[in-house]
């Protein structure tokens, strides 16, 4: 029944933007961050994921991400992923929002798909501004082929900003989306916590499909607390007969 009334509450609401966090990742067996079982009760964020860390000791900091990668090479996109590039396909999602930065999305077959977060895979030079897509063959400890300056990985650390022209594009469409689709994440994390705001502040509708309860879940049209893969790929399935 949730996942009948979540197909025509995005079938009636258009546009329709979703956000996504770690809950779908996790669903393809890539650790979340914040849980009891998370990456950060293993590691001090702060002393292998901040800007501060990369600049006292970059080699301890790509020690860390250099494990992260392992974790996700054997990654694949799951079938909440699958779902929602179906629905873009559909002409039903806009776009995806998502704080997740393993490209899992952009591998299922989303095309709008903002990162606010950044991409793990990526690295960014500081120095000289040079950019690398795919940052594993540079390992263990990548330079800047410009300029030879140990390069950054390229996901938004503790204690940088988000990238605006990421969050700002984002913003700009949680303002305008009839329905804002939340999916794997609790809303704890700003400003993307925010968004919900925006679209409620605007006249849209929030729907939220996620494990566990968020702030925002009393002045939701629908809440699912469930499985992303299985609500969502029941949603595609009931849109397909309906």
């Amino acid at each position: 029944m949730s996942a009948r009334a979540l197909a025509e509450l995005i079938r009636d609401n258009q546009p329709c933007l979703v956000l996504t966090g770690a809950g779908v990742s996790t669903e393809s067996g890539i650790p979340d961050f914040r849980s009891a079982t998370g990456i950060w009760q293993r590691f001090d964020p702060y002393e292998v994921a901040s800007i501060e860390a990369f600049r006292r000791d970059p080699e301890r900091v790509w020690e860390f991400y250099a494990l992260r990668l392992d974790v996700l090479a054997d990654a694949r996109p799951n079938p909440a992923h699958r779902a929602l590039a179906e629905l873009e396909a559909q002409g039903l999602v806009q776009a995806v929002v998502t704080q997740n930065v393993d490209r899992l999305h952009a591998e299922a077959g989303s095309r709008e798909v903002i990162e606010v977060h950044g991409s793990i895979g990526s690295a960014l030079c500081l120095s000289c501004g040079r950019q690398v897509d795919d940052v594993r063959p540079l390992l263990p400890l990548p330079r800047c082929a410009g300029c030879g300056t140990v390069l950054k990985p390229g996901v938004v650390m503790f204690g940088e900003l988000l990238p605006a022209h990421a969050m700002d594009r984002a913003t700009t469409l949680a303002q305008e989306a009839a329905l804002l689709l939340v999916v794997g994440t609790s809303l704890e994390v700003w400003p993307v916590a925010g968004l919900p705001e925006e679209t409620i502040a605007h006249g849209g509708k929030l729907a939220i499909v996620n494990r566990e309860a968020t702030r925002y879940d009393g002045r939701a049209e629908i809440v699912v607390h469930a499985s992303a893969g299985e609500v969502l790929t029941e949603c595609v399935t009931s849109i397909a007969s309906s």
